[in-house]
């Protein structure tokens, strides 16, 4: 998928909402855990009940790794199933993988080649060997963390080089623009750094940036949208917890599908506010 369509998913769909599969085997309504898999029965009807709303996909490998064989199955199952009932929606793999180049080699295989996502979260700290074998994949994305919402961001991402003035976030920025384009690289900004979106679309003015953090993390969808939209939209945010846990009960996916649509009902707004739609 490349960036007009996904930008014509937008408009289409009126949304630019990533509902995270963060599905935790603990927090799933008891009544599917008797199921032969419960974490793809519980990811089906969170998908069927929100894929009208939502332009993207976001299961975060931990909760999958963490139940071994069994969860990885169910992340392929998942996978498989968006791609064969809702191709048109961008399926992300959150792994923040990065490692020497031929190890990346094969996490963009294990990720591109065998379970056809469409973009995987990417650690740059490792530089662009690590970085670039993700990128040889046509129609692939690299979405790399710039700016996260997490507490611990401030240990690293605002170290200041005292030559340049830039802060480490704002030097990966700059530096990484030379691995990819527009077209196979996005970035990782949180919805908490919400303010930060002015200074990083000086900086990658035309990129999609995935933000994270809306909803239960408390960032402000308008602020992302006021500090981070482009002529192309150029915003998935997500929402996880928020989404697919709005009810712990047998209406869990009724109850999901009305959160979605309610973000995206706000997501509307703020597109005609910008004149997109």
């Amino acid at each position: 998928m490349n960036q007009q369509q996904l930008f014509e998913q937008i408009q289409k769909k009126r949304s630019f909402l990533c509902v995270g599969l963060d599905t935790d085997i603990q927090k799933i309504p008891q009544h599917l855990k008797d199921t032969s898999d419960p974490i793809f029965s519980f990811n089906k009807e969170i998908i069927d009940a929100t894929a009208e709303f939502s332009v993207a996909y976001k299961p975060n490998l931990a909760f999958y790794e963490s139940l071994g064989s069994k969860g990885m199955e169910s992340l392929e199952k998942t996978v498989m199933y968006v791609k064969s009932k809702y191709p048109e929606i961008f399926v992300i793999a959150d792994a923040k993988r990065g490692d020497i180049g031929n190890t990346s080699n094969l996490y963009a295989r294990a990720f591109f080649d065998h379970q056809d996502f469409d973009a995987v979260t990417v650690a740059p700290y490792m530089g662009e060997d690590s970085v670039k074998p993700f990128m040889t994949y046509l129609g692939k994305w690299v979405i790399l963390l710039a700016l996260t919402s997490n507490k611990g961001a401030y240990d690293f991402q605002f170290i200041e080089d005292k030559e340049s003035g830039d802060k480490l976030f704002e030097t990966v920025l700059k530096t990484s623009q030379n691995w990819g384009t527009t077209e196979n690289l996005m970035y990782v900004v949180g919805a908490t750094k919400a303010e930060k979106l002015k200074e990083i679309r000086e900086i990658v003015p035309d990129h999609f940036l995935l933000v994270p953090g809306v909803g239960a993390q408390g960032g402000s969808l308008q602020e992302v949208a006021k500090n981070g939209m482009n002529s192309k939209c150029g915003l998935l945010v997500n929402s996880s917890r928020g989404i697919i846990y709005a009810s712990s009960e047998t209406d869990f996916a009724t109850k999901a599908g009305a959160a979605a649509e309610e973000v995206q009902q706000e997501m509307e707004v703020l597109l005609k506010e910008a004149g997109l739609i």
